[in-house]
């Protein structure tokens, strides 16, 4: 069957109509239209703002579950670590409290060690010294006697500060306690000591405070009394002398091997 359309244009408009029925989607028509509407650049500033804190607010977010999981991981292993070495810890505290008292004992038998031999070098460089028509009547010490065993009576109570200090002030309380052993230990050694004797020559009295000014085992001899008295009818001068030990220089100390043969 055959239709014949009679309108003119009748068919065109149609196709027309229908084709314009059907919309069409474009999209840099709809970003125009918004970019035109907004025109307010405080509100482009705002909106970039609140963009850029939202990112770095899940950048911040993201690290910081990073590092709280780095740290968790951190502490468990340390406190595996604690309680696998604390036998470990306890078993060196204990050592160092024995080390620490061993070497304040060991310090307090070699002050003694050190100072039972000085009145013996002293006599000796006292006689060696002493001239011709000069002999003495006393020698006797006058500074009172020291000690490293003094070090006991100042040692403190462990605090729980001290308990719980690091590594590096327990090094430094070691080293002061050494130090203050030695300093105790040289003190020892030195002690002051006084010489009275009668002389019928003076110049002999001078000989004899040169004599023992030369000696490595003293030091400061001074003249605190020089007076005139009789002995068995004769006028004679009696003399008091004042002086201090020191440390000799260790070529002055001669040392010789003990050798101690095997009873058969």
């Amino acid at each position: 069957m055959i239709e014949i359309n009679l309108l003119p244009g009748g068919g065109t408009k149609r196709r027309r109509t229908s084709a314009v029925g059907i919309p069409k989607f474009d999209v840099r028509a709809l970003f125009a239209g918004i970019t035109a509407r907004i025109t307010d650049k405080y509100l482009l500033g705002g909106v970039g703002a609140a963009s850029l804190s939202a990112a770095i607010i899940v950048v911040l977010f993201l690290s910081q579950a990073r590092r709280a999981s780095s740290l968790e991981d951190a502490e468990m292993k340390a406190v595996k670590d604690s309680t696998q070495f604390s036998a470990v810890l306890t078993a060196k505290a204990k050592a160092e409290a024995t080390r620490d008292s061993l070497y304040q004992q060991i310090s307090i038998i070699k002050s003694i060690d050190d100072s039972r031999y000085l009145w013996s070098h002293l006599m000796y460089e006292i006689s060696n010294a002493l001239p011709q028509y000069t002999w003495l009547k006393e020698v006797s010490q006058t500074s009172l006697p020291k000690s490293v065993a003094a070090a006991d009576t100042l040692k403190k109570a462990a605090t729980p500060a001290d308990t719980a200090s690091s590594a590096k002030a327990k090094a430094e309380r070691n080293r002061a306690k050494k130090a203050r052993a030695d300093s105790l230990l040289a003190e020892a050694k030195e002690i002051k000591f006084r010489v009275i004797g009668h002389t019928v020559d003076i110049q002999a009295l001078t000989r004899f405070m040169k004599s023992l000014e030369a000696s490595p085992f003293i030091q400061n001899v001074q003249l605190t009394r020089s007076d005139l008295v009789q002995n068995e009818g004769k006028e004679i001068t009696e003399f008091s002398l004042e002086a201090e030990t020191q440390a000799p220089p260790a070529f002055a100390i001669k040392t010789v091997p003990l050798i101690v043969s095997a009873v058969r």
